[in-house]
């Protein structure tokens, strides 16, 4: 563009835009592989011409200037997006959907129904076993009998347990 040494900042800067918005839209997409980022930068670049209108040397070269300022403005957005993405937090792992945290509430109501139903000895067992996770000797010692008679308890438990669970489904 040869400015007019008579224009001012608006109608140079309206003449420049005019003429090279897109090209320059197309330059800074490029860089970015953004065309809303790209947009944005060339938008700030011709606003920090117009700003800077009345500093500038050689108006003959402020086709140059916005190249420069657009190059210029793409790459500290790639480094800011290279910033973000560095920083983002990790995602989250998908969430149980409330049906099957309904369905688990569901099972979970139904097997301690059955739990109820089995004779003392048996429920203790399973109880220590499965709920507080102790061992046969651990559970032997908590209810003062052998593991030979943890293991049968815990046996019959699991049996009936099982058939008292089919039946319900």
């Amino acid at each position: 563009m040869t400015a007019t040494p008579a224009w001012g900042a608006d109608d140079a800067v309206t003449h420049l835009y005019a003429a090279h918005y897109r090209a320059l839209v197309r330059l800074a997409a490029l860089l970015l592989r953004d065309t809303a980022t790209a947009e944005e930068v060339v938008q700030d670049a011709f606003v920090a011409m117009h700003g800077a209108w009345r500093r500038l040397e050689d108006p003959d070269r402020a086709l140059a200037y916005l190249r420069q300022s657009v190059v210029n403005g793409a790459r500290s957005a790639l480094r800011h997006r290279g910033v973000v993405e560095r920083h983002a937090p990790a995602p989250l792992p998908d969430g149980a959907s409330a049906e099957h945290g309904a369905m688990v509430a569901l099972e979970h109501a139904e097997v301690l129904t059955a739990l109820r139903s089995l004779p003392v000895r048996q429920r203790e067992v399973l109880v220590l076993r499965y709920y507080v996770d102790l061992a046969e000797a651990d559970i032997a010692d908590a209810m003062g009998i052998s593991r030979g008679a943890v293991k049968s308890h815990a046996s019959r438990g699991m049996a009936a347990l099982r058939t008292t669970l089919e039946a319900s489904r």
